[in-house]
């Protein structure tokens, strides 16, 4: 599976385009539909579906026009559907831990609330997109509408509980970076070793 980060608009966002078999999926494609539509043509890829991590604008923003153009569904759990402001009908609900099995793709969702009530990581070919739940040496906001410190907390202890090497890609590239392993996070992330420790928001 290959991955294409993109860095799209005011807020550092990555949007992630994988791509097998000449076929694609998107991860939290928001801000330029444009240029999300031209490389897609340029690689002469398929797209099949859209995930979404959670709900909040700067991961959703615009989106919805490229469900529409490319006729694919986007999909969200359930809880955070408010949030983003799709209309339902673009949208495959879902409740929690879900498998989705897409062209060669395998996509397993990771319920991380937390940041938002509907926060997932999603699993795709042994690959982890966290969104905002965990980025590189941080974690996601818990100070806003249907987030939840407590969850996030366990969110995290979930995470670190996934194989040392597993590697994942974060919903914003802070400082340049947006890529890590869990193992790497388990050592240096302060916020994850605070909920290794059982610590207190």
């Amino acid at each position: 599976m290959q991955i294409d980060v993109l860095e799209l608009g005011p807020m550092a966002n990555c949007t992630y385009l994988l791509s097998q078999d000449g076929n694609a999926l998107l991860v939290d494609p928001a801000w330029d539909m444009s240029f999300i539509t031209h490389t897609l043509q340029q690689k002469n890829l398929r797209l099949l579906g859209v995930f979404y991590t959670h709900g909040h604008f700067d991961h959703v923003k615009f989106s919805q026009q490229l469900l529409e153009q490319f006729s694919v569904k986007g999909y969200l759990e359930k809880q955070d559907l408010s949030l983003s402001g799709i209309d339902p009908q673009y949208l495959e609900l879902y409740d929690g831990e879900c498998h989705f099995e897409l062209g060669s793709f395998s996509v397993h969702t990771l319920p991380t609330p937390g940041h938002t009530a509907g926060s997932v990581c999603l699993e795709i070919d042994h690959t982890l997109f966290t969104g905002d739940t965990l980025f590189p040496g941080a974690c996601g906001r818990t100070d806003l509408p249907t987030s939840d410190p407590r969850a996030m907390l366990a969110s995290l202890r979930r995470l670190a509980t996934l194989p040392e090497d597993t590697v994942f890609f974060a919903g914003h590239s802070y400082d340049g970076k947006c890529r890590s392993t869990i193992g790497y996070e388990r050592i240096k992330n302060p916020f994850m070793r605070n909920a290794l420790r059982g610590g207190e928001e």
